[in-house]
């Protein structure tokens, strides 16, 4: 990550809008953008094929879930944050990999300039590839500030994307299952 040309241009912007850069408020702000920067764009030097390497040896066959992974991205239209969780489900075929190694493979792709439709598939063909599950589904959420703080300013409007492969995509009860648990959850008795 090139941090000097990331503080010029926040330098640029600041002049562009009519802000003074040297004022006491603002004068140490490009080099606290390109930290920033560098924590939420960290996505670009991580490969998802890492934490989905480490997998265990397992005899079940059954849908695993891990449920409301919080996230956080920047939309790459306008380099404004989107927000929300994402939700995993796959079907083991002999391995499973740690849950929070799933949490880790969200992170990788929601820390770069992205769209959620592209995130979401991203996540699932990820799994896909790494654990070489039956199926695998995707569903994320988020509120996107490109929409609720300016544009058309519609606050708490949620956007919903979804990817499947394998089984999920060729089993529509096995997705309705998927859906189901998401909705009861463990409030329900569903462990």
């Amino acid at each position: 990550m090139d941090k000097q040309k990331i503080e010029e241009g926040v330098r640029l912007i600041l002049e562009g809008i009519g802000e003074d850069g040297n004022r006491e408020g603002l004068k140490d702000t490009p080099a606290r953008v390109s930290n920033m920067c560098e924590e939420i764009f960290g996505g670009y030097t991580q490969d998802a094929a890492e934490p989905l390497s480490r997998t265990f040896t397992s005899e079940t066959g059954d849908i695993v879930i891990e449920k409301n992974i919080r996230f956080y991205s920047v939309c790459e239209h306008h380099l404004l944050p989107f927000f929300g969780t994402v939700s995993i489900g796959y079907v083991p075929d002999g391995k499973v990999v740690g849950l929070s190694k799933l949490a880790r493979t969200v992170e990788v792709f929601a820390r770069r300039a992205q769209i959620q439709e592209k995130m979401t598939t991203q996540i699932a063909e990820a799994i896909q590839e790494n654990l070489k599950p039956k199926g695998v589904i995707v569903v994320a959420r988020a509120e996107h500030m490109c929409m609720s703080m300016r544009g058309v300013k519609k606050p708490e409007t949620e956007t919903m994307t979804y990817k499947t492969t394998g089984c999920f995509s060729e089993d529509e009860e096995l997705r309705k299952l998927f859906f189901s648990m998401l909705r009861t959850g463990l409030s329900n008795g569903i462990a």
